[in-house]
């Protein structure tokens, strides 16, 4: 692996994923960026999301939304999104691997990785609708 080169930037843009729990979004982190006296361009912090993400730092989350949203937890997992509100929570189980076996036998895929995103309503939001 090669170096990794943590700018100022990169590493103010790295800090603000670490510190969140909600997955942002490029424009959540330059409003937190902003709140911490940062005022960097645009393109400084989505070339910085690139590259913290192409470095294995952080994840980029494709969750069907328009925009991608940000992890710093690298390791497997999944998400489950609110339909309501939003909000992103991580799903820490291992897929059967009956589903895998199934998936690459009626398709004739050899599976290589499985991103898996669920939806549904978050508690707080359910407590909204009683």
């Amino acid at each position: 692996m090669s170096k990794i080169n943590l700018t100022v930037q990169r590493k103010a843009v790295y800090d603000i994923v670490t510190e969140s729990s909600d997955h942002p979004s490029a424009a959540d982190i330059i409003e937190r960026l902003r709140e911490r006296g940062f005022h960097f361009a645009y393109g400084t912090v989505y070339n910085s999301l690139r590259y913290l993400s192409d470095a294995g730092l952080i994840r980029e989350l494709k969750l069907g939304e328009a925009v991608s949203r940000y992890d710093s937890t690298t390791d497997e997992h999944y998400h489950i999104v609110c339909t309501k509100c939003g909000a992103v929570d991580e799903v820490f189980l291992e897929l059967p691997e009956e589903w895998i076996a199934e998936v690459a036998a009626r398709t004739g895929y050899s599976v290589s990785h499985a991103g898996v995103v669920l939806e549904g309503v978050c508690s707080e939001c359910a407590k909204k609708v009683q």
